[in-house]
């Protein structure tokens, strides 16, 4: 049973891989990839790009790892082009920067041939991942906290008029910043809450609008301004 898991290029020592060998790798990656981005991006809102991208890097770190094959020069070159990639991509959340992780693994073992230890890999990792999203491991009170930016009129007394609000919608409330905006026609307000219940927000948004003359506000979650992202 142990030699399911041996590379298939360790018995040979051959630099050059055939095109069987190399078929067998690049379509195991791309297998691999796509499972784990159908699972991890699973109840999740992600763009389509980032579940393509997840799917299809598996595959192209395999093709690097097999055309590197023992070649230290081509090793360091891959790695500074890999490194100029992260100045062109956009920082993501944990879970996604987890994704790519795992994908890259997937990829590497693949790439080297370990075939059996990369399905292994990817099912356990799709089973944790599946059974973190079917629990509530990591949640706890954080998860309501928010971020809020509202612009109010300038007629409009921000210091004690939402005061009403926050009593019946949050926990905490405290206001970070206050500034003028339209040439001192509008004030843009940031403040850091804790809402009672995440059902709540709409009804606490709608509210506000009531009091600030409809106009813009923003809520974000802390950990990432702008993400709905859950596990």
């Amino acid at each position: 049973m142990t030699e399911i898991f041996n590379g298939i290029f360790d018995s040979t020592g051959a630099s050059v891989i055939s095109v069987a060998d190399f078929m067998i790798c690049l379509c195991s990656a791309l297998l691999l990839g796509v499972a784990l981005a159908l699972v991890c991006t699973r109840k999740t809102v992600v763009s389509k790009s980032f579940t393509v991208t997840a799917a299809i890097i598996p595959a192209i770190v395999c093709v690097v790892i097999m055309a590197v094959n023992g070649n230290v020069g081509a090793g360091v070159a891959v790695a500074g082009a890999f490194g100029l990639v992260r100045f062109r991509s956009a920082p993501g959340t944990a879970r996604e920067i987890a994704i790519i992780f795992m994908a890259m693994g997937v990829g590497i073992l693949t790439g080297m041939g370990y075939i059996a230890y990369a399905v292994l890999f990817c099912a356990v990792m799709c089973a944790v991942f599946a059974l973190l999203n079917a629990t509530k491991f990591g949640t706890n009170e954080k998860s309501l906290e928010r971020t809020m930016k509202i612009t109010v009129p300038e007629n409009v007394d921000y210091t004690t008029t939402f005061n009403g609000l926050f009593e019946k919608y949050t926990d905490t409330c405290t206001r970070l910043s206050a500034k003028t905006a339209g040439l001192g026609t509008l004030f843009r307000l940031h403040y850091r809450l804790t809402l009672k219940n995440a059902e709540c927000e709409k009804a606490f948004i709608d509210d506000l609008r009531c009091l600030n003359g409809n106009l813009e506000i923003i809520i974000h979650g802390t950990e990432k301004e702008g993400s709905g992202d859950e596990l």
